[in-house]
This record gives C-alpha cells, sequence and structure tokens, in this order.
C-alpha cells in the first residue's frame, strides 16, 4: 500500500511539474500587467503576489521555487505604472527572489543562476533604539542591462544599473552605483574586475588559451569600484 501511495504521490508531482506552469493565456498569466507569448514561470513557484504590477516580456522563462513580488503584502494598490519589468527571451533561475517596491527593470536576454536576489529596498537602521525591522527602509531604482549575465547566488541591491551584456560572477554582492557596458562584476562588495574597450579589446585580456573569465583569480579586493566605473558610461 506504502508503495502504491508513493507511486502515486510521484506520478501527479512529475504530472504538475510538467504541466502545472503558469502559461500564456491562462488564468494566472492574466492577474499579470503583461505575460508575453512563450513565457512560462515553472511549478512550483515560492511567493508570487503583486501580479498586477509585473510585467513579463515574451518567451521568458522563470524557474521554479520563484519569488516575484511587487509591494510589501498582497492586495495593496501600488499605483498606475508596473513596479516589476522583466524583458524578452530572459531566463530567471529556480529560487531566485526578485522584490520590487520601486523599479525593477531587466532589459532583453538577461539570464541569472539559480538563487539570484534582486531588490530596490533596504532596511534602514538610522535610529539605534529602533529595531531595524521597524525603520523605513531606503529605495532606489534597479536596471539589468540587456544581454547581462548573474551568477548563481549574486545580490543585486537597490540603486545597481548595469549596462548592456555585464557579468556578475556568482557570490558577488553588487553595491549602488552605476556600472559600464561590458564589464565584469566580482567580490564582495562587487567590483570591476575587467571591461571591453572596442579600441582596445579585455582589459585585463582573455588568457589566449582560454575565453573564461579570471575574475576569480582577482579576489574580492581587486578592480575598480563603482564610483570610478562611471567614467566609462552607464549602459543602458
Amino acid at each position: 500500500m506504502s508503495r502504491l501511495l508513493s507511486w502515486m504521490v510521484r506520478t501527479a508531482w512529475s504530472w504538475a511539474r510538467r504541466k502545472a506552469d503558469i502559461r500564456h493565456g491562462s488564468r494566472a498569466a492574466a492577474r499579470f500587467a503583461a505575460y508575453g507569448e512563450g513565457t512560462s514561470i515553472a511549478f512550483p513557484p515560492a511567493t508570487i503576489f503583486g501580479e498586477p504590477w509585473i510585467e513579463l516580456g515574451a518567451h521568458t522563462l522563470v524557474g521554479a521555487d520563484i519569488t516575484l513580488s511587487a509591494g510589501y503584502v498582497p492586495g495593496l494598490d501600488l499605483g498606475p505604472r508596473p513596479l516589476l519589468t522583466i524583458g524578452d527571451g530572459c531566463t530567471i533561475g529556480r529560487g531566485s527572489h526578485v522584490v520590487a517596491h520601486r523599479s525593477i527593470v531587466f532589459g532583453d536576454h538577461v539570464f541569472t543562476g539559480p538563487y539570484v536576489y534582486i531588490t530596490d529596498q533596504n532596511h534602514g537602521y538610522t535610529d539605534p533604539d529602533t529595531p531595524i525591522g521597524y525603520q523605513w527602509p531606503t529605495e532606489a531604482p534597479v536596471r539589468i542591462g540587456s544581454g547581462s549575465w548573474i551568477g548563481a547566488n549574486a545580490v543585486i541591491l537597490p540603486g545597481v544599473t548595469l549596462g548592456r551584456n555585464c557579468v556578475v560572477a556568482a557570490g558577488a554582492v553588487v553595491r549602488p552605483g552605476d556600472y559600464p557596458d561590458h564589464s565584469v562584476v566580482a567580490g564582495v562588495p562587487g567590483r570591476v574586475v575587467r571591461r571591453y574597450d572596442p579600441e582596445a579589446g579585455w582589459d585585463p585580456p582573455m588568457r589566449e588559451d582560454s575565453v573564461a573569465d579570471r575574475s576569480a583569480d582577482a579576489g574580492p579586493g581587486a578592480g575598480e569600484g563603482p564610483a570610478t566605473a562611471t567614467r566609462g558610461g552607464a549602459g543602458q
């Protein structure tokens, strides 16, 4: 009996994993501000709320155990504009959290590894006599440029603007600032460890025997911070 029950549970779960994703044209998809053709959120999601303020482009794939949220809790009126926009052709890795309160915008063809955390709000701690969880938070928009890649377990903090085709190394914590197109950000705190110049190419150069990124060798203290990175021009 226990074997039969186990088989039934596994079969039902496998069916749900294949068939219960949120697809374009479904009732669940209709709750979103926009939900493009070919887009899918895998089953099971972790937490999704604030759908009327979330836009998903076409042919975007969102992994299982995802958190997508707009606002603090369900049922709020968050105004006339979307707070979270994910463009066309994106892939958001399993177990990631994208939590919007003011504005988070992904360009097109952005890919993330699993368990990435992106938010436009952070806790304040200016009052030393009040628990931090009760203090008024701070907010700043986040923008992820088209074509960018964000590695597993990376954290994108409020106020980050990544340019086009940027790379964020796995486990990096990206501080507020503007990061230029074609830059590689690594470490805790995140710093620019490689950048691309149309005339000079990559600086530092790529290895001749491999196209693999050497950012792991640079360590968390190497490279430039966001303040100097902006000299190359903020990304679109």
